[in-house]
């Protein structure tokens, strides 16, 4: 069978024609990710294949530094065409890896270069790339209108300006762009220089002094607020796990002025007052109906050499195994019982946790909306065929795989948008060999008024829906 061609993936007919006829056809969501916004309100011209395929793609660095790579030709100094020439030399060794698959649908679907990637061949397709990026309208934006793309939802800190956001909301740009609010960097306070620069920035942002308890929470609202008036529609918090635990404002506060004078929370403290904080946030989202997303599990920067040289988001991070359930359940439940649970989307890194996910939502749905409480989409390291078709059945075993809101890139490039596809041939793939197996049924008005609308559902309009987003 030829490789990635018109059947990639797609095991049956019934599933060559859900993709083809169906999910192919459908737009882009893409509602957590973290492309630039100065990037799309600049419509950035990459200068070359290496800056917009390879730099910030810590999947990729890891695979080369896997293959021996030195740092040099990684991150370091080595120009760019060296760093290109390392990674064609590692994409021959990603065989049965998601990038091998990635690589290859990239190249084809912007570049509409089909040959195979590896160090033969890397000059001409290096040349062709970069002749193509030099002109015509592989820009951020005209990428994102060639791929469909009708919602991009960015990462941003509350201490961020807005500036990018408000420009591209004034231009007349057919993608709809909204920032996410990441608060994660007020929890530190266990650095607290990087606590206390944090808290100078978000100060002047939002023109509120935030050295204080008072005045930080003050901060966090009118922030919240700012990227509510430029069409945020969630918030994005990155932690090892929910701590299982209780903190009181008092306590939040003592934690906090503690931080601002020099003096290091204990890990029990750090647990303490992200909990606290993360609470405030969530109220603040039922308030104003956002998505609350929480990414959790990951162990970050395990290697201190590689931190210290590198720092983070580097390709360095991996699966922790912290217990995830009581402080999940605690925090969920604190929530329900004063009916301020906002929608909510949890993402599990550990596989052994898919269980977990997939049942707790269940639990804490309210009847005001389909899909209230939501396990997210295979996350990071589970970003591939077997952990999305794992996702997938999970998910129909344990809640309804109909009010999925699906797929994101989670992703710095944007080239990534063939993720999409791969997700999509993969959920038409589950649901075809269903069909052919008579697990769903093979009845025309029920494919059409059934698993039609389901598959346009998971690929975008349930998305749509959830967050509130109008069809442009």
């Amino acid at each position: 069978m030829p490789f990635c061609d018109d059947s990639f993936l797609l095991s049956c007919d019934a599933a060559a024609v859900l993709y083809h006829d169906v999910a192919a056809q459908q737009p882009i969501i893409d509602y957590h990710c973290h492309l630039s916004p100065r990037d799309i309100a600049e419509d950035r011209r990459f200068e070359n294949l290496h800056a917009i395929w390879l730099d910030g793609d810590h999947y990729k660095w890891r695979a080369m530094r896997a293959n021996g790579i030195a740092e040099e030709r990684i991150t370091g100094t080595a120009s760019p065409r060296e760093k290109f020439q390392a990674w064609a030399e590692t994409v021959p060794h990603t065989l049965r890896n998601p990038l091998f698959h990635w690589t290859h649908l990239e190249l084809r679907r912007h570049f509409q270069i089909n040959g195979l990637l590896d160090e033969t061949t890397a000059q001409g397709i290096w040349d062709e790339a970069n002749r193509q990026l030099a002109s015509g309208d592989l820009t951020a934006r005209g990428i994102l209108t060639r791929m469909q793309v009708e919602v991009v939802g960015t990462t941003d800190d509350p201490a961020d300006s807005l500036q990018w956001h408000e420009k591209i909301a004034r231009d007349t740009f057919t993608t709809k762009v909204v920032p996410t609010f990441r608060p994660d960097a007020a929890v530190r306070v266990h650095e607290p220089k990087r606590v206390q620069s944090w808290a100078r920035r978000l100060s002047d942002t939002a023109g509120v002094a935030a050295d204080t308890f008072t005045g930080l929470l003050a901060a966090i609202d009118q922030r919240h607020a700012d990227f509510a008036a430029v069409g945020c529609r969630a918030t994005d918090h990155g932690l090892a796990r929910l701590p299982d635990t209780d903190c009181t404002e008092s306590e939040a506060a003592t934690i906090w002025h503690r931080a601002m004078a020099g003096t290091a929370a204990t890990p029990h403290e750090a647990e303490q007052f992200a909990l606290f904080l993360l609470l405030h946030v969530a109220r603040l989202n039922h308030s104003r109906g956002f998505c609350l997303q929480l990414h959790l599990g990951p162990f970050r920067d395990p290697n201190p050499q590689l931190a210290a040289t590198l720092g983070g988001d580097a390709g360095c991070d991996t699966i922790g195994d912290a217990r995830q359930g009581p402080g999940l359940v605690r925090f969920l439940g604190t929530l329900a019982a004063e009916n301020t649970l906002p929608r909510t989307i949890l993402y599990n890194i550990n596989p052994a946790d898919n269980a977990l996910f997939a049942a707790l939502p269940g639990s804490f749905q309210d009847g005001t909306l389909p899909g209230k409480v939501q396990w997210g989409s295979a996350w990071w390291f589970m970003d591939q065929e077997r952990g999305m078709r794992d996702q997938l059945n999970m998910l129909s075993d344990l809640g309804l795989l109909s009010r999925f809101v699906g797929m994101v890139t989670d992703s710095r490039s944007f080239l990534s948008y063939p993720r999409h596809e791969y997700f999509r041939r993969i959920l038409c793939d589950l649901l075809g060999a269903d069909i052919a197996s008579g697990r769903l049924p093979d009845d025309p008005a029920w494919r059409r008024d059934r698993i039609v609308p389901l598959v346009e559902g998971v690929c975008a309009a349930n998305a749509r829906r959830y967050f509130g987003f109008n069809h442009n």
